[in-house]
């Protein structure tokens, strides 16, 4: 992808990194996982898994192939590989690697993969339809690519509360950084797959909320997702006072949980 649009979001990520497997981030394990389960992916099978993360859905695949198949996962930011290969390690997963990478220029022979996944990474690239079309052709004859995106009001009714704040202390980052939303409409996921030749294309979006435990564990979910790059542009003063006015509005509130919808596409392709 376009080198501002890498850096961008390698550096959101590696920061994020401290905070991405943070028990209140329990949406990426569960999302990564309910995204290998709708592919349905055969003992065997080769799979890869671009903007990987720290796993979400790479060792799930890994589990869903078996011995005899093989997954490769690839993620601009190498302390989420890090994290990855870690736990691989400690699931004694033999059949997965991890490796820094730019999903769009891999190096990998085309079909040589049975079914090509990119959860919450798509939106980062400015060209959404060409990253599908260059990963579909990743995919051999018969295989699917699962795309997998959140929806519509994201994280609300906090994530408003959140860029309220932030408009009252640096209005110069207010959305700043917010690609997740190009893509949030099922149509608009939809669009990214007319030229790609899939002979077949499922589209469902999944309502769903995401629960918090208490008001505290809101910022982790700050810190460990793509927020993360507005915060790291603030002082400590003004991170502090976006942080208490958050947490503020959750206890006064009573919110207990947030929105958490997402969009799946699976595309099958001409056998």
């Amino acid at each position: 992808m376009p080198d501002d649009a890498q850096t961008r979001a390698a550096a959101t990520y590696n920061a994020a990194a401290d905070a991405y497997d943070d028990p209140a981030n329990s949406f990426w394990d569960r999302f990564g996982r309910r995204t290998v389960e709708r592919l349905g992916l055969p003992r065997s099978a080769r799979v890869l898994d671009v903007c990987c993360g720290s796993g979400a859905s790479a060792l799930p695949a890994a589990e869903a192939v078996g011995a005899d198949g093989y997954v490769l996962g690839v993620d601009l930011a190498g302390k989420l590989i890090e994290r990855a290969r870690s736990k691989a390690a400690r699931r004694n997963l033999l059949n997965v690697q991890f490796r820094v990478g730019d999903m769009l220029d891999l190096g990998l022979p085309e079909s040589s993969f049975d079914a090509v996944i990119c959860v919450f990474g798509i939106f980062f690239v400015p060209d959404m339809a060409a990253a599908v079309r260059t990963l579909s052709r990743l995919v051999r004859p018969g295989g699917s690519i699962a795309i997998t995106t959140w929806g519509p009001r994201f994280f609300a009714p906090v994530d408003a509360v959140f860029w309220s704040a932030v408009q009252t202390r640096r209005p110069d980052l207010q959305q700043l950084y917010r690609p997740w939303e190009r893509v949030a409409e099922p149509d608009l996921l939809r669009a990214l797959f007319p030229e790609t030749g899939a002979a077949k294309l499922d589209v469902m979006a999944e309502p769903g909320a995401h629960t918090l435990r208490s008001p505290e564990d809101w910022w982790p979910m700050v810190l460990g997702t793509g927020y993360r790059r507005t915060i790291e542009q603030m002082s400590d003063a003004d991170r502090a006072l976006v942080k208490r006015e958050c947490l503020e509005f959750i206890g006064n509130s009573a919110v207990s949980s947030v929105e958490a919808n997402v969009v799946y596409a699976i595309a099958t392709t001409e056998s």
